[in-house]
């Protein structure tokens, strides 16, 4: 017992330490070489130098707490879906919850740029939490018929082609590939808000959760009430898988992968440890997927997706390879 509580304090002061190191890092790395001198003298307001500033400020800065709070979100959004279904290779954007986020926030943009119309952050938002919901309606409405966890994905996986394509068709937006790239301080501000908020719901359901993973017969045993317990599992990794889609786009992998990893660190799945150690992780990857992202290839920038798919695309196939193999050494 004190061996676990030692290894999950040492794990959150590693991800921490990765974390706080991966930003400070990517204040450093860019196009423009800035001194780590002059980015701590911006950080701390002692700095003198306006091009610095504006840089660092302005575009460096807002981008990797984006990057730190969305891939978080994306994170704990993927761990709430993997208890709700009960399966590892549930997530966000192989469920196609993501692709159906981002086309209902495309639709929003194009109706609005010909009518003139500005849309808020907070409109965004909720589009795309529209967008998340009604995937994930149409997912459930397949679960009840489907009861192989691999056809569930399969259908996920053509839900979110089909809302991929529409949306190509409608419109064409580096947003659409997925990317912290534009995001403004303000644009931070608002997500951090959402982030919080869905998080810390999350981390208070911790209890009931950690019961309504040992099966429904247990959870209502001890006194949960399954049906709103669903229900919020649902609304929570939806609105944070949202505020994902609706700042950066779709971002593949990361929901369904991190969460894996850090459980394998930590080794235990109670939300009560597993909410937030995803959470950091999430902050961690995305961090530095991002720099890469920005810097591989400069200057032109890649898809973050397309970093995080070429990390986390393995993970997730040996995931479905050890799921399979679990379940038939459960059917011998």
């Amino acid at each position: 017992m004190k061996t676990k509580k030692t290894r999950i304090i040492i794990t959150y002061i590693v991800l921490f330490t990765l974390l706080l190191g991966a930003i400070l890092l990517s204040l450093y790395i860019g196009s423009v070489s800035i001194a780590p001198r002059q980015v701590f003298s911006v950080l701390t307001g002692h700095g003198t130098d306006a091009k610095a500033m504006q840089i660092i400020l302005s575009i460096r800065l807002p981008r990797v707490l984006a990057a730190a709070i969305l891939g978080g979100a994306l994170a704990v959004s993927g761990f709430l879906l993997q208890t709700f279904f009960r399966n590892p290779i549930a997530g966000p954007f192989v469920l196609g919850i993501s692709s159906g986020a981002k086309l209902v926030v495309a639709l929003a943009m194009i109706v609005g740029v010909s009518h003139g119309i500005t849309m808020s952050s907070w409109f965004m938002i909720a589009m795309a939490l529209i967008g998340s919901l009604l995937s994930m309606l149409f997912v459930l409405a397949v679960s009840k018929k489907v009861q192989e966890m691999s056809m569930l994905v399969v259908c996920g996986v053509m839900i979110g082609y089909i809302c991929s394509a529409i949306t190509d068709i409608a419109v064409t937006f580096n947003w659409s590939l997925g990317s912290f790239a534009g995001i403004s301080m303000a644009h931070v501000k608002i997500m951090t808000i959402v982030v919080v908020v869905a998080v810390a719901g999350s981390f208070l359901l911790s209890k009931p959760i950690g019961a309504y993973q040992m099966g429904e017969s247990y959870a209502q045993n001890v006194g949960v009430s399954i049906r709103p317990l669903r229900v919020m599992l649902i609304l929570l990794s939806s609105l944070l898988s949202a505020c994902v889609t609706a700042f950066a786009g779709p971002i593949s992998f990361v929901g369904i992968a991190v969460p894996h990893l850090v459980k394998s660190m930590v080794k235990t799945t109670k939300p009560i440890v597993m909410i937030p150690v995803s959470f950091l992780g999430g902050g961690v990857f995305c961090v530095l997927c991002d720099l890469l992202a920005r810097t591989i290839f400069a200057p032109v920038e890649l898809s973050i997706s397309s970093v995080t798919a070429v990390f986390l695309a393995p993970v997730v196939i040996y995931m479905m390879v050890k799921e399979r193999g679990r379940r038939h050494g459960y059917a011998q």
